[in-house]
């Protein structure tokens, strides 16, 4: 909840100052300034890394099926909070003060050393909490506390199961029977059956009111996507310094997207 707390509050404040960006005699003021770096860092971190760590907290029991200690996420939250916002806020006024973006160092007249300074020492409190949440991570992987299946009471269905859950996940697919699907479940709750247990096969529904309509199947695991993935960041990353990455790579790329999508043959 924490992480959650904190996700709004920075990206509020990293919204609101994109809003300043769109007036444009203020954007060509603070264009190219350590304002922007300030900006998409409150956006970046505030929008994507504590909900992550957030996520990562609260899925980490079922994943390993032992919880992370909250005594070192509370440590962990507030170093990370706190030293973002020193790191980054001082940011804005360095940039509205004119400090240029992409500079390792700059005269000691123009007066950005105080504030750069704060900035460093927002650095290493944001260090710091990113080794306390390793460091828990780590401990709690292998002597955490037992999860049990539901340690946080949560409603979804995932929660249904052990934790870690078996390798089969549902011994059967369930019925939702509600909006909250774990806690709406009825004792006597229905199952899917009819199923083919031996591949991936699934049940497809509609979407208005959840009736049965088809069962299809999955794809059986592959290496084609990750040789796909290999592949084209290799072609985009090499394509940025030699216009040989077109014919150098074409080929594999080729191959390798033949192969993921090459048809299988269904088994009867």
């Amino acid at each position: 909840m924490l992480f959650v707390l904190g996700f709004i509050a920075i990206f509020v404040l990293g919204g609101l100052s994109g809003v300043t960006l769109a007036s444009v005699p203020f954007d060509l003021q603070v264009h190219d300034t350590y304002y922007v770096v300030a900006h998409f860092h409150y956006v970046l971190l505030g929008g994507a890394v504590f909900p992550l760590i957030g996520g990562i907290y609260y899925w980490f029991p079922k994943m390993t099926g032992r919880l992370m200690s909250e005594r070192a996420g509370r440590w962990n939250f507030w170093l990370l909070f706190i030293g973002f916002n020193v790191t980054f806020f001082p940011m804005h006024l360095l940039g509205i003060w004119g400090m240029p973006r992409r500079v390792y160092t700059y005269p000691a007249s123009v007066g950005w050393g105080p504030l750069n300074l704060v900035a460093s020492a927002g650095a290493v409190l944001l260090a710091l909490g990113g080794l306390v949440f390793v460091l828990n991570a780590w401990y709690s992987r292998r002597r955490g506390a037992p999860a049990g299946s539901d340690p946080s009471g949560a409603d979804t269905l995932e929660w249904s199961v052990s934790s870690p859950p078996p390798v089969y996940n549902f011994l059967h697919v369930p019925v939702v029977e509600g909006r909250n699907a774990l806690w709406d479940r009825s004792p006597d709750a229905p199952v899917v059956t009819g199923l083919d247990s031996t591949r991936r096969e699934v049940l497809v529904t509609g979407v208005l009111d959840a009736e049965p309509s088809n069962r299809t199947v999955y794809p059986e695991p592959t290496i084609w996507p990750f040789l796909t993935a290999v592949m084209t960041s290799a072609f985009f990353i090499t394509s940025i310094f030699t216009a040989w990455a077109v014919p150098i790579f074409v080929v594999p790329l080729t191959v390798v997207l033949i192969g993921w999508f090459w048809p299988k043959k269904d088994e009867p």
